[in-house]
């Protein structure tokens, strides 16, 4: 059987699955994840030393220290993701809300209901905990998955998926309700994305290369994260200590995420107080700054680099800072705009209307008045885990947790009613 013959059989397998899925109670989707969180931890014995295969395989190829990292798993990491089945077992299940319900003047009754989406292709790269996130998150609200990870998990991956789809048919969850596609030939993105007829919706993990992939192959809805440009402008009435303090977070508390700051905007009016303590700050955490020619005069600092056209539109994912100084208000919105991701981007101010219009006129998924970038996330916003933060604007927008893996369907009630 060809590659891409496999994928098909998957692809009816799963929206099998899928039609079945969708009738089960809220009571009996609970019961099969925690089962699944059980099988993960009772399986410790398959799936570290499939772990450590891949582990090897890391080292022998010279992966970074951090990618290794990522791929590791052990006893406790292994708990930390049954811990995170369980608590999407405790979340209010979506499916089935009444969004919406009114009565037509001709006596027919519509309701607006929330159902699951369907068939989810989920494409990812490295760390095996994103085969439970994905698949148990997919489960709640009542939808199969089929995962295509990467090759270097691909040992962990297998075991781990093989764990949770053999705990939870031990609990009633119906048969290919979460497969992995079990090899990483290139062609299967190809076939996965193509295959319209199964998959109602596809959402790429990974790098920029990875996505702008899927997204010029698939024939059916993608959701997508590309980069997270996100940007703090400290306005002219900022609080220039909690200016520092939220640029400090924002860019030093995890560089390497897509929430965290890349660029620093600042008010003409108040660089001239905010730049030399914020850089001191910065500089003590290890912070590379590249920065515009009045940045690099305001700063007093020798070191500095002068940014480049460049930086004002690239995800550094690390401890490297650009910094622009802005004549008002205005032009801190139109580079923000222009240069953004449409991911996470904050204003530190006193004054209410102006933050105001700069939560109403920049075009970002989140917009932040006086709190850091890095509470862009879906457990910050209360909806417990998520499955990636969306940078689009149609179907999901932000965070994506259960409700963001949904539907809705009408439902309309009459007694006789007819159109002529």
């Amino acid at each position: 059987m060809t590659i891409k013959e496999q994928i098909l059989e998957m692809g009816v397998n799963a929206l099998s699955a899928s039609r079945q899925l969708s009738t089960l109670s809220t009571e009996a989707k609970n019961t099969i994840l925690l089962a699944m969180a059980d099988s993960l931890e009772s399986s410790a014995s398959e799936i570290l030393p499939a772990n450590k295969l891949d582990i090897d395989a890391a080292k022998a190829n010279a992966l970074t220290t951090a990618m290794v990292d990522r791929l590791r798993l052990d006893e406790q990491r292994l708990a930390a993701i049954a811990d995170g089945i369980r608590q999407v077992a405790s979340l209010p299940d979506p499916v089935g809300e009444v969004m919406s319900n009114w009565q037509r003047p001709n006596g027919i009754d519509i309701t607006q209901l929330r159902v699951p989406i369907g068939v989810i292709g989920i494409i990812f790269e490295s760390r095996p905990n994103v085969t439970s996130d994905a698949a148990v998150l997919c489960l709640k609200a009542g939808n199969a998955t089929i995962l295509r990870g990467g090759s270097e998990a691909i040992h962990s991956n297998r075991a781990i998926a093989a764990a949770l789809q053999s705990g939870g048919e031990s609990a009633g969850l119906p048969a290919n309700s979460i497969q992995l596609i079990p090899f990483t030939d290139r062609e299967s993105v190809q076939h996965l994305a193509e295959m319209d007829q199964y998959l109602d919706l596809i959402i790429p993990r990974g790098g920029s290369g990875l996505i702008e992939k899927v997204v010029s192959l698939a024939r059916m809805p993608v959701i997508k994260h590309y980069d997270g440009i996100c940007h703090v402008f400290v306005d002219r009435k900022a609080d220039i200590d909690m200016a520092t303090s939220i640029t400090v977070d924002a860019k030093t508390q995890k560089p390497g995420v897509c929430n965290a700051l890349e660029t620093l905007v600042v008010h003409k009016n108040i660089a001239q107080d905010f730049i030399p303590l914020a850089f001191a700050e910065l500089q003590k955490r290890g912070v590379e700054l590249r920065c515009d020619e009045t940045a690099l005069a305001l700063a007093g600092i020798n070191d500095l680099k002068k940014a480049e056209e460049s930086d004002w539109s690239t995800e550094y994912l690390d401890l490297i800072l650009s910094v622009k100084v802005v004549d008002d208000l205005g032009c801190a919105i139109e580079h923000i705009n222009e240069f953004g991701s449409q991911h996470s981007d904050c204003i530190v101010t006193t004054d209410q209307s102006r933050a105001d219009r700069f939560l109403q006129e920049i075009d970002s998924a989140t917009v932040f008045w006086n709190a850091s970038t890095r509470f862009s996330d879906g457990e910050e916003f209360g909806f417990g885990a998520e499955i990636g933060i969306s940078t689009d604007k149609l179907h999901a927008r932000g965070p994506m947790a259960l409700r963001e893996l949904t539907s809705y369907k009408y439902l309309v009630r009459g007694t006789g009613q007819t159109k002529a």
